[in-house]
């Protein structure tokens, strides 16, 4: 009998010291809730899971693709489908393999994913090593805490795109939603704190971006929220009543009941509160954000529209003579059937749609004009698409050209109509007078789950199998295979990481022998600067690219940590940044390859007599909301740290993108990360103040400050680096300043600061502004200086883009 006890005893020890990472409480060995310090979650082990006191929640490796996997948090009782709903997820858009990855909990507190044992962490909590071990607790919320019972780190602030009641949503805690139903990665939908403290919702597209909640047409106050704050915070308690510090306070539909609830912003680029209905296994929606759902931005893509099915729910359909791009995916949009024409052709044509309307991107606005003079409009303009001619509530009619259809929907109570522009031949030969619903597909579809290819490092081979490889000829050819694999990742170690990572970010990974042939062995150099010289590649599918040959990295930079940054900059789309293809990095080679400019930059261009005014000023609004969307839009906070003329391209409508940005420093929102920029960075000239003194702070204001200094030189046709004559040497700025106080309070200053070599007249009001803006941005005191969104709206809502 005792013997049995003592066999007993013995399997307990071994079951326990075989799950040493699992912490059982008191009541239960089944419902470990506790990581303790120096152990780890293995992907392999699908009991390796932590699971919360009530049973509500569990922690552990989620697939989320063929062989994909992310550390997640989800509702442990699964839904009528079968399927679980996520709540957390800490690497959403690097998912790892189902092979030897971990998470792994230091001795020193920080907690770790590692891919497949590579040498690079995938995601790391980022606490700083201590003598003080700390326990990874699942309570609801996923936590760190030390021996002091001190929260050091806690899922609840870094969400994903969902929020737990009692969870804050904060400045620097935005939800994202996911890239669809059976894609988790970063979406393109974002719930944040607006720089006015109003709680938005925004859409950043793969090339546009724009709030649409609350409605954008209108003021913050008009829609029943509040600028002013003291903090920005929000959060729903358990009784289903949310408040936040901007006003906006609701009740959901079962308020005061205690459900099991969350807020999510959905793939559709809705913000809904859900219940759970544990009877039925679903989730029911107890209030949203937007009612009528075709009003979410990008829904459809370009040249396409949205509308509601009684039948089917919300509808994607091309506009007439359009088909759509992407079979499976609406984003896309769709594309002409039909060449489309230069401006002044009177062959073109108007098709009429009563109570259609494209929201944002006009042209051009005309007010109290007539049908017909609105045509004449859009047929001068040579990117006008069509426009929208709507009855005003003053009693006039306007006309809205626009140069893109993005946003279509119908709604009755438009009080006006879309005219889109076609050949007269398509005109003639359509009867429909709707929109066609040929390629329609249900928007709420699901997509197919995405196959993500994983690779796996081989274990060395034993010297018995070696052994035995020599005797045959199959064996030894093996061998010669081995070695020659093994030598190539040895001098490439990161490839497999390298692979994750273009999975996730879409970029193409180019051989040096195919970027060398491209550039005809580099032959055409079309720029240079600090961080290398860029070359004009074409590549046989005729597709051409700037390829940028870096410099040597001077601290031996890897092809996994240029990998790590430029990942992060594949996540960054806007249509004033320059859209990075692809990269190279063999052995010492690194290169960038990015879209071709036609124009090449704002620097070749700024003593020609190509850019007029107008163009002038459509740059230097680009330029703002390009960095506007780095410092404040983009999910990183990213600086670009050397904003100069040389590094703001212009494609061949004179569009600025600010290129150059992947080569600055990455920081986190919370700014606690300054101290990474040890030395100055920037061009003489356009370097903020800040850069001179140890212990100033590296904020966004020094991009504001570089910007200024472009746009005075914009202005002036004087280099801040004083080489243009003697007269102009010191600061740009304070030479305009001398002009203005010269003056005596008149505007007599601004033809002696505008440069007279620039063709065609100019607006002295809108100059005015313009310079105004240019000066408050070059500030010496950096709390002086605006943010690059007010900037924007100086410009928009002073300048205006036209007639300059």
């Amino acid at each position: 009998m005792a013997s049995l006890f003592l066999l007993h005893v013995v399997s307990l020890v071994l079951l326990l010291s075989k799950t040493p990472m699992l912490s059982a409480s008191p009541t239960s060995l089944s419902l470990p809730s506790v990581l303790k310090p120096g152990s780890s979650l293995s992907v392999e082990n699908k009991d390796d899971i932590l699971i919360s006191p009530n049973g509500l929640f569990t922690a552990g490796f989620y697939s989320v693709g063929e062989n994909a996997y992310c550390f997640s948090v989800w509702f442990t009782k699964p839904l009528a489908d079968e399927s679980h709903t996520i709540v957390w997820m800490a690497n959403r858009d690097v998912p790892v393999n189902g092979k030897r990855s971990k998470l792994s909990l230091s001795k020193t507190g920080n907690l770790v994913l590692r891919d497949a044992a590579q040498p690079l962490p995938i995601w790391t909590t980022n606490i700083i090593d201590s003598k003080e071990p700390a326990q990874l607790v699942m309570n609801n919320n996923l936590y760190l805490k030390n021996e002091e019972n001190q929260v050091i780190w806690q899922s609840f602030g870094s969400p994903t795109d969902t929020l737990l009641p009692l969870q804050q949503l904060t400045k620097d805690t935005p939800l994202v939603s996911s890239r669809s139903l059976t894609n988790y990665s970063s979406g393109f939908y974002k719930l944040y704190f607006d720089n006015d403290n109003v709680i938005r919702l925004v859409y950043n597209g793969p090339r546009v971006s724009g709030v649409y909640w609350p409605n954008p047409m209108i003021t913050a106050w008009a829609s029943g929220r509040s600028t002013f704050a003291s903090r920005r915070t929000a959060s729903l308690d358990l009784n289903g009543h949310f408040v936040s510090s901007d006003s906006l306070i609701f009740n959901t539909s079962d308020s005061e009941n205690q459900a099991v609830r969350r807020l999510t912003v959905d793939v559709d680029g809705n913000f809904r509160a859900y219940s759970l209905d544990e009877t039925r296994g679903i989730w029911k929606v107890t209030w949203q954000a937007i009612a009528d759902t075709c009003r979410v931005h990008g829904i459809c893509g370009e040249n396409s529209t949205c509308s509601i099915s009684p039948n089917h729910g919300r509808k994607c359909s091309c506009i007439p003579n359009h088909t759509m791009i992407n079979q499976t995916d609406w984003s896309y949009g769709c594309r002409p059937k039909f060449n489309i024409t230069l401006c002044g052709n009177d062959e073109d044509e108007f098709l009429h749609f009563p109570h259609f309307d494209f929201f944002g991107y006009e042209a051009r606005f005309v007010p109290n004009v007539t049908l017909d003079e609105c045509k004449k409009v859009c047929l001068g303009i040579c990117n006008c698409k069509g426009f929208h001619f709507n009855y005003e509530t003053n009693g006039v009619f306007s006309c809205y050209t626009k140069f893109r259809l993005l946003n279509g929907f119908r709604t009755v109570d438009s009080n006006g109509s879309m005219y889109l522009k076609v050949p007269k031949s398509i005109r003639l030969s359509s009867n429909n007078k709707n929109f066609v619903h040929g390629d329609s597909l249900v928007c709420s579809e699901k997509l197919p789950t995405i196959r993500i290819d994983r690779a796996y490092e081989k274990n060395p081979k034993n010297e018995s199998v070696k052994s035995l490889m020599i005797f045959t000829y199959v064996f030894g050819a093996l061998e010669a295979i081995c070695f020659i694999y093994f030598f190539y990742r040895t001098r490439n170690p990161l490839k497999t990481t390298q692979g994750y990572i273009q999975a996730a970010t879409g970029f193409q990974r180019f051989s040096y022998a195919e970027l060398k042939k491209a550039t005809n062995n580099f032959s055409k150099e079309i720029g240079r600067g600090g961080g290398g010289i860029v070359y004009k590649g074409e590549f046989s599918n005729n597709r051409v690219a700037a390829v940028k040959l870096l410099k040597e990295f001077s601290n031996h930079q890897g092809e996994g940590e240029l990998l790590a940054e430029i990942s992060t900059l594949g996540r960054l789309n806007h249509m004033n940044l320059i859209d990075i293809w692809g990269y190279c990095a063999e052995r010492k080679h690194k290169l960038l390859v990015y879209e071709y400019m036609e124009n090449g930059s704002l620097a070749q261009n700024l003593h020609s007599s190509k850019l007029d005014w107008g163009k002038r000023f459509d740059i230097a609004v680009g330029t703002a909301k390009g960095l506007a969307y780095l410092h404040e839009e983009c999910l990183e906070w990213v600086l670009h740290c050397d904003v100069k003329p040389h590094n703001i391209l212009l494609d061949s409508n004179w569009n600025p993108k600010v290129a150059d940005f992947g080569l600055s420093k990455l920081l986190d929102r919370d700014g606690t990360h300054n101290l990474e920029f040890t030395r100055a960075r920037g061009t003489r000239g356009y370097m903020a103040p800040e850069w001179l003194f140890v212990n100033h702070p590296i904020t966004s204001k020094v991009d504001v400050y570089s910007y200024g200094v472009v746009v005075l030189e914009m202005i002036t046709g004087r280099s801040p680096t004083g080489d243009q004559s003697v007269e102009s040497k010191g600061r740009l700025d304070s030479w305009v300043k001398e002009k203005m106080i010269a003056a005596g309070g008149t505007n007599d200053w601004i033809k002696e600061v505008v440069d007279n070599t620039v063709v065609g007249n100019y607006d002295s009001s809108k100059m005015e502004i313009l310079t105004k803006v240019a000066l408050r941005c070059s500030e010496e005191d950096k709390d002086a200086r605006p943010t690059m969104s007010q900037v924007v709206d100086m410009l928009l809502d002073n300048g205006g883009t036209r007639n300059f």
